[in-house]
């Protein structure tokens, strides 16, 4: 029978030899557990290396592979446009930095890099990448100014003046004087169509140096040419100016004072008052039609050189044409109009813009009715008139009910015939000198 440790420790307890043996017996019991924590900690130690060594592999194949990915044909950049800012320096920046290879191509898969060779790529690739774009950027990612063409000039100018909203303007301003009870002086008329024309080119191109800031956000007048740039604000306004004193002379020199104040006045209105109101409040609307309504009453006065009831009804037509005319513009362009920060009744009050719109329609018919009455017209003129003031009336009903942007070009598209035609018709039916009516002194 084999004999236990114990017994054999036992044994050899005599003497010097069994102490010594008996000692390192007891040690070894003792200290067994302390080897054991610290062979466990060198164990964790080494774990948490391999953790971290595992995760540096991870992170080298994955930024190599998103470096392979990246190496495709570069997207050709779209044309450079000679008025659009180009992106940003940072923008830039950042992009050239993003598709940059982290990792060089040549680098094998096999051997792994340590850290701060890891760490020391992206530094080296920022720099070369700010290296070139700051030679790019001076070339290229810059303003670059619209050349100024002498031959461009005249469209320029033309559009600067809304060409034609002036040629409106100054076609009301015939009519007006050829209504005129009055013998029509041909060098008076021509003094008036130019004196007319260069306040309304004077009026248009003060108007679009105030509102660049907001033309630029609508896609109706982005391309402007104080928007796009093509002319500076400096020579705008001299244009304005060599349009609006000249234009001024000529109506109260050549033509007579009334005539010019009442130039003088409407340059006034559209500038200091309707362009800053459309911002503020939806009356701009209003004071927009009473710009439009005073040409015509600029021809009467010219003919006549005073204000008569005739003169008030041809206003008054104007003015009421214009809220059909102008509303259902306004309902197909809310969206640019808001996008513009304009307060307009289309925008704010869309149902007070239709019935606005269909009211100026009905009024049309009472006026018409009143021109014989104020012996403007003899009394055919509301019988063939009735017609299409009755068309547009009923128009202007289909866009109160519909609401829609087919019933609102309808209405449009009628606006823009119905006023020339019916006008027309007010020459072809206008009340003679001696017949019935005084030829009014012209001073």
């Amino acid at each position: 029978m084999a004999a236990s440790p114990h017994t054999l420790s036992s044994r050899l307890l005599t003497g010097w030899g069994g102490g010594c043996i008996w000692y390192l017996e007891r040690r070894a019991a003792r200290e067994s557990p302390r080897r054991f924590l610290h062979l466990l900690r060198n164990v964790n130690q080494q774990w948490v290396t391999f953790q971290h060594f595992n995760f540096l592999r991870r992170m080298y194949v994955t930024q190599l592979n998103r470096s392979l990915k990246q190496q495709i044909k570069p997207k050709p950049e779209p044309a450079e446009s000679p008025f659009l800012e180009k992106t940003s320096l940072d923008e830039a920046k950042a992009e050239i930095c993003e598709m940059r290879p982290l990792v060089p191509p040549s680098l094998p898969l096999s051997r792994k890099p340590s850290e701060k060779a890891l760490i020391g790529l992206e530094p080296a690739s920022v720099t070369e990448g700010s290296v070139a774009l700051g030679r790019e950027t001076k070339e290229e990612k810059q303003w670059k100014e619209m050349k100024l063409h002498a031959d461009d000039l005249p469209g320029i100018l033309a559009r600067l003046s809304k060409i034609k909203l002036t040629a409106l303007v100054v076609s009301t301003t015939s009519a007006g004087f050829a209504l005129a009870p009055a013998p029509f002086d041909w060098s008076c008329f021509l003094l008036t169509f130019v004196g007319t024309g260069l306040a309304s080119c004077a009026a248009n191109s003060i108007n679009q140096f105030f509102e660049v800031p907001f033309d630029s956000n609508m896609n109706r007048t982005k391309n402007r040419p104080l928007v796009r740039g093509q002319i500076s604000p400096l020579l705008a306004v001299s244009f304005a100016t060599c349009c609006a004193v000249p234009g001024v002379a000529l109506l109260t020199w050549g033509v007579n004072p009334l005539t010019g104040a009442l130039g003088l006045f409407n340059i006034f209105l559209y500038t200091c008052c309707y362009t800053p109101l459309k911002r503020v409040s939806i009356a701009n609307t209003w004071v927009g039609a009473v710009v439009g309504a005073i040409p015509p009453v600029m021809g009467w006065t010219a003919a006549t050189g005073s204000l008569d009831a005739g003169a008030c009804l041809l206003g008054g037509i104007l003015y009421s044409w214009q809220f059909p005319h102008f509303n259902a513009l306004s309902w197909g362009l809310r969206e640019d109009y808001s996008r513009g920060g304009y307060c307009m009744m289309s925008v704010t009050h869309p149902a007070l813009c239709r019935r606005v719109a269909l009211r100026h329609c009905l009024a049309l018919l009472a006026m018409c009715a009143a021109a014989p009455a104020l012996d403007v017209t003899t009394w055919t003129f509301p019988v063939i008139a009735l017609p299409i003031n009755l068309y547009i009336s009923y128009l202007g009903f289909r866009f109160y009910r519909d609401a829609d942007r087919k019933s609102s070009r309808k209405l449009f598209f009628c606006s823009l015939w119905h006023l020339p035609l019916l006008l027309l018709l007010m020459l072809t039916c206008k009340r003679r000198v001696g017949e019935e009516g005084a030829d009014a002194p012209r001073s």
